[in-house]
């Protein structure tokens, strides 16, 4: 627990000039019960993973909605998140070593280009449909998000036997 007193600037005018008049305020801060950091950083910290589970969520539904071909008014967002959001985040998966700007600008680039060049090649084979597209996106994202991880496990394989 940690104590801050304020008190107030003493005035030159007036009786009780250079006084202490006791009327300190007081905070108390102290951390929650569990010991994590309860600053706003810290909150917004904790609520990261729960967005990312929401946003999956979210591209998962996109992505049932599309490929079973329900009539739903949340069939076209959701399938647009996860359009943008599945190759993004494999891109970004894949782009570790970039600040985050730059890795978020390149992820989103990456995913309008992965998806337009889905489409040209669909569309340039006289193979277009709206599933098929879903399915080639998802496949390519898992191609590059497998890719990812896999070169992170070798490097961190090489670095146990060189230490």
């Amino acid at each position: 627990m940690q104590t801050i007193r304020i008190t107030a600037p003493p005035s030159g005018t007036g009786s009780g000039a250079g006084q202490d008049t006791g009327r300190a305020a007081e905070r108390d801060t102290e951390d929650s019960k569990d010991g994590r950091d309860d600053t706003v950083q810290g909150r917004h910290r904790d609520l990261l993973p729960l967005f990312a589970g929401a946003a999956v969520a979210v591209g998962a539904v996109g992505a049932m909605l599309a490929l079973v071909d329900l009539e739903s008014p949340l069939r076209g967002p959701f399938t647009l998140f996860f359009l943008l959001a599945a190759p993004g985040a494999a891109i970004a998966a894949a782009l570790r070593a970039l600040a985050p700007w730059g890795r978020a600008v390149a992820s989103v680039a990456g995913a309008v280009a992965v998806n337009l060049l889905v489409a040209q090649g669909m569309l340039a084979l006289h193979m277009w449909s709206v599933r098929g597209g879903i399915v080639a996106v998802t496949a390519l994202s898992a191609l590059t998000l497998v890719a990812a991880v896999a070169r992170r496990q070798r490097h961190r394989a090489a670095k146990r036997w060189t230490a």
